[in-house]
């Protein structure tokens, strides 16, 4: 089990680190790649950009460097709920497929979530 956490949470890393940085520091590139992000503030889209870093940094450096590790199920909660919210905002404009990239992302967040938590702790 803990080889499977570490595989998704490099992968969900990232992930995560790369689509945050194209939020928060490429704004014209988000905005050419994202539909949604023309809708909404860049102020929005760079605090969406950051929590994202942010959270695929925290499922990769507390685990990695051992320092801290309880972060990591914890960053693993946040991009849940960061997903959770991008679903409801997505439905909200009915784009299915977002919805289902968001979903299959909440999804590994909640395993990693749970794992590094109750399965396999850091």
């Amino acid at each position: 089990m803990n080889i499977a956490l570490w595989i998704v949470q490099v992968l969900l890393g990232g992930m995560f680190l790369m689509a945050g940085v194209m939020k928060a520091f490429q704004y014209e590139r988000a905005k050419a790649s994202l539909p949604w992000v023309k809708d909404v503030p860049r102020s929005l889209t760079t605090f969406i950009g950051i929590s994202e870093l942010l959270g695929g940094l925290g499922l990769l450096l507390p685990a990695i460097t051992g320092i801290l590790p309880w972060l990591t199920p914890l960053a693993g909660v946040g991009l849940a709920l960061i997903m959770l919210l991008a679903i409801g905002f997505h439905a909200s404009r009915r784009e299915a497929q977002a919805i289902g990239f968001n979903a299959v992302l909440l999804v590994l967040a909640v395993f990693v979530a749970y794992g590094r938590f109750m399965v396999a702790p850091l």
